[in-house]
């Protein structure tokens, strides 16, 4: 890209140009450019002579060491992204550490360093070339798939060769407030790494609307434009630009009329959003007066003030997990205790929903990665020792965790406060839990502590098809029911969203999917227990409808959904969901439902 510095006084205006690209994420963005190069992660070839093998060898695994810290450190840092930008990096980021663990690519170059005699960032680059050439000539009409998985190889072989030759990386640490970043690609990885409120655009001359950048940038809500071939020649830093993500169009220099015409559809994004906002002080009721009950999920602390913004009623959802990650030691009671206070305290007596640990060994925590737990993630975490399993094997853990939320909810108000258990596959999980629990509650009144008199209730997340199916079992044992549709889906379906093989049969609309959840519910409501959906379909305004005919009437979503969702429910009428719900029961195929779940929604809009 050129970097001349701004135009001379007195030069006439530069000619506008439209560049455009493919449309990735919604919304304007009018600013000036700024570029950013990527050095390149290439080094010249060499060879070595066979002395030079056992160096080149230890090369190659400080540089695997230091790729693998460089990696984890990334998964602690995105721990501050929406949540739909963490489900998506997440698994792109697990599925790095394995290639830089016993892999074709690492056990490959390792090989050509000793029989070819090739210098390890050599070896690196020659290796994945070969790998990246098979995957894109396999037999498979899943295009965009082998390319992805190819570029996963081609990031990881760079991030290898970076830190072998000493290569510095990109760095978008001091991008200008209010700029459009324009690129010629970027990587996942990057799009981790960008600021929302400081970035307006994104545009890039690489990428599609289906890779992992896309999707992340879509979750962050930063407008993008992708595979805006020509670009980073038409502009330079500094230049004016507006950005259309809806339309997939960066103009640059725009003229007046542009300019305007820009400005006119930024406010009209931002009138929508506005709108959206007004709704916060808004019941989220349906037309015919059937109060529904709108929460958020909650990663992190410092996400309470955008709950607020949002209008939530109460977190259905709060995940532990921060507590435990980018720390050697695990937090006592007491550093649980200022935690959960700060956040209960914030929601100023709206409930709050606490769920334990819910850990496995794919994920991060160095202080229960060390020994702590005894654990390994082998060769499919997602059916291993985690969540509940995990904690009732060192129980010490789930002590801690019960003691602090029994502290916290002795200070805040009568229901204020709820545990929710992760992982349930069957009843005497949570028989042995409740056990545990009352055991703490009764160390805690000996010990002098000040507790409620009856104890925060205590529910179970259905997430396996084990529990769903079993539900009306569960249900005799738990409080409550949270009915976590991700993982839901992902175990329902065999379907791990972050394999790009079998991304594409990932679906939460399939029959099987729908059934368990209606068969969950309904195990609830015969019991009149409260029973809510934490999962992604909680926040799609779309499936709204369907999941208030299977009579759901509590959503943890979030909060950036809960407008649209809020304003999906204010247009809609209970009775005439319950009809559309039974139609879509009766349906077989996923297509089908779709259509029925698209045309409800069109009509609706219609309507409105």
């Amino acid at each position: 890209m050129k970097t001349e510095p701004g135009k001379a006084k007195g030069k006439p205006q530069a000619r506008e140009v439209a560049v455009r690209g493919i449309a990735v994420s919604p919304g304007v963005a009018i600013g000036a450019v700024f570029d950013t190069t990527d050095p390149p992660a290439e080094a010249p070839r060499r060879g070595i002579v066979a002395e030079q093998a056992e160096e080149e060898r230890q090369k190659l695994a400080a540089a695997v060491a230091f790729s693998r810290k460089q990696v984890a450190k990334l998964k602690t840092r995105i721990g501050v992204l929406p949540e739909e930008a963490q489900e998506e990096i997440a698994p792109l980021l697990d599925a790095h550490l394995m290639m830089l663990g016993n892999s074709r690519l690492i056990r490959g170059a390792r090989k050509r360093i000793e029989t070819e005699l090739l210098s390890a960032e050599t070896a690196v680059l020659v290796e994945s070339e070969d790998i990246r050439a098979a995957i894109l000539g396999a037999k498979d009409d899943d295009k965009a798939g082998l390319a992805r998985r190819a570029n996963e190889v081609r990031d990881i072989a760079r991030r290898l060769v970076r830190n072998l030759t000493a290569t510095p990386f990109r760095s978008l640490k001091d991008l200008p407030e209010g700029c459009i970043l324009v690129a010629e690609e970027l990587t996942p990885a990057d799009a981790a790494l960008l600021d929302p409120a400081r970035i307006a655009g994104v545009a890039t001359e690489e990428g599609g609307t289906d890779g992992h950048t896309a999707i992340m940038l879509r979750a962050l809500g930063i407008p993008a434009v992708l595979g805006a071939h020509g670009l980073t020649e038409a502009a330079s830093r500094g230049d004016q630009a507006v950005l259309d993500g809806s339309a997939g169009v960066v103009t640059v220099h725009p003229s007046a009329a542009t300019l305007a015409e820009g400005r006119a559809r930024l406010a009209a994004f931002a009138k929508e959003r506005a709108k959206l906002s007004r709704l916060r002080r808004l019941p989220a009721e349906t037309t015919d007066g059937e109060v529904v009950e709108l929460q958020a999920n909650l990663e992190i602390p410092q996400e309470l003030p955008l709950i607020a913004q949002a209008g939530a009623q109460g977190i259905g959802l709060l995940r532990t997990e921060f507590l435990f990650m980018n720390r050697e030691d695990l937090p006592d009671e007491d550093a649980q205790v200022e935690a959960y206070t700060q956040i209960v305290e914030a929601m100023e007596g709206q409930p709050v929903t606490i769920r334990v640990l819910d850990w496995g060994g794919e994920k991060d925590m160095e202080a229960l990665a060390e020994g702590v737990v005894p654990v390994h993630a082998g060769a499919n975490p997602a059916l291993g020792l985690r969540g509940l399993r995990m904690l009732l094997k060192r129980p010490e853990l789930l002590e801690v965790q019960f003691a602090a939320v029994l502290r916290v909810a002795a200070a805040a108000g009568d229901g204020e406060v709820r545990l929710l258990l992760p992982m349930v596959t069957v009843p005497e999980e949570v028989k042995q839990a409740r056990e545990i629990y009352e055991r703490v509650a009764r160390r805690l009144r000996r010990r002098g502590e000040k507790l409620p008199e009856k104890l925060p209730a205590l529910g179970v997340m259905i997430e396996t098809p084990g529990a769903a199916l079993a539900a009306d079992a569960i249900a005799l044992e738990a409080d409550f029911f949270a009915i976590g549709t991700n993982d839901l889906a992902m175990y329902t379906l065999a379907v791990d969203r972050g394999e790009v093989d079998v991304a594409h049969l990932y679906d939460p609309l399939h029959p099987a999917v729908l059934r368990l959840v209606q068969f969950a519910t309904e195990a609830a409501l015969r019991l009149r227990m409260p029973v809510s959906i934490c999962g992604e379909m909680a926040g799609n305004p779309q499936l709204t409808p369907l999941l208030l005919g299977l009579g759901v009437r509590t959503f943890s979503m979030n909060a950036s959904a809960i407008p649209r969702v809020k304003q999906a429910v204010r247009a809609l009428d209970i009775g005439d969901c319950a009809r559309f719900a039974r139609r879509v029961m009766e349906q077989s195929d996923p297509v089908r439902i779709r259509e029925l779940v698209a045309g409800f929604a069109q009509g609706l809009t219609e309507r409105g």
